[in-house]
């Protein structure tokens, strides 16, 4: 039987969650030091987190954490931690966590849950909407251009007409991923743009591109160097509507990684909003494995529907 009880003493706990967090990222392809930079990220609001332990006849068998925030007015829950050890995995203590933590969080007001996952989780989260990847790969080698694609660097004439259009498909991008609701996604585009491009194309570590084959323009690019020790990030590669569908995608994926390693990185990083399924199949296709996903499901749950096959 899987039972739970509130953890007082958390430090070997937050130990071995740092230590698998390290891992996982390391494991995908980041060096140590931006591994650790990602760790350092998620213990933001830890000390807030509940830490439960899960026991299975009087054995630790693992741990789940969980907290419930206001995010604008509406309690919100999270799971920070699921882990099972290994020789106990698979023996339906996984689900009774998740069970546990669903409960918990609904008992105490949260409408939505929220996870980050940053290993495989099988079919346990399934039922959670998948609201965001995290995409990453190691560029080995400086890849040869694709379909003749080239790039050059964006005009001033061609920038303002950029940024509205990166920032309407930023928050559509968000509305369809089913984070924010249409005004709230618009506003969270002003504000991350804002912040992000401070000097426009002079920004620093900043790289923005013009992509074109055959002296047409067929699309745009923009990398930030040095995001993490050694990491690109990939803001926006981005083929036009009536240029898609001619394999421009992966052409666009090569120019990314030329000017990452132009820039002195070796990592290219991008972020897929869930709903962009053509996105998840060209990143998968090139390479780029998920280092985390977040996933949500409204509380409380719905009830399980009875099986009509079983009810002659």
């Amino acid at each position: 039987m899987t039972d739970f009880s509130i953890l007082g003493e958390r430090a070997e706990w937050q130990r071995d969650f740092e230590r698998r967090l390290h891992a996982s990222y390391t494991a995908v392809g980041l060096d140590a030091a931006a591994a650790e930079r990602m760790v350092d990220s998620a213990r933001d609001g830890i000390d807030d987190w509940t830490v439960a332990e899960i026991t299975d006849g009087g054995t630790r068998v693992g741990h789940v954490a969980v907290a419930v925030a206001d995010d604008k007015g509406t309690p919100a829950g999270r799971i920070g931690d699921l882990h099972v050890d290994a020789s106990h995995a698979g023996r339906g203590h996984e689900q009774a966590a998740r069970d546990w933590a669903e409960t918990w969080c609904a008992q105490r007001g949260a409408t939505r849950l929220d996870i980050r996952l940053t290993e495989p989780a099988g079919e346990l989260f399934d039922g959670y909407a998948v609201r965001a990847q995290l995409r990453t790969r190691r560029v080995g080698s400086l890849p040869e251009p694709l379909d003749g694609v080239t790039a050059r660097p964006m005009a001033q004439a061609e920038y303002p007409a950029w940024l509205a259009a990166e920032k309407a498909a930023y928050t559509d991008d968000i509305i369809r991923s089913g984070v924010l609701g249409p005004e709230e996604a618009e506003r969270k585009s002003d504000r991350d743009f804002a912040k992000l491009i401070t000097d426009g194309l002079a920004t620093p570590d900043n790289t923005f591109l013009v992509l074109e084959a055959a002296g047409e323009r067929i699309g745009t690019g923009w990398l930030k160097h040095g995001f993490l020790p050694g990491v690109t990030y990939g803001y926006s590669l981005h083929v036009e509507e009536r240029h898609r569908g001619k394999g421009y995608g992966r052409a666009a994926m090569a120019v990314g990684e030329r000017a990452t390693l132009a820039a002195g990185d070796s990592v290219l990083m991008f972020t897929v909003w869930g709903g962009n399924e053509v996105a998840m199949n060209l990143y998968t296709g090139v390479g780029y494995r998920v280092i985390e996903e977040n996933r949500s499901i409204d509380l409380p749950r719905p009830a399980a529907r009875p099986d009509p096959r079983r009810h002659p």
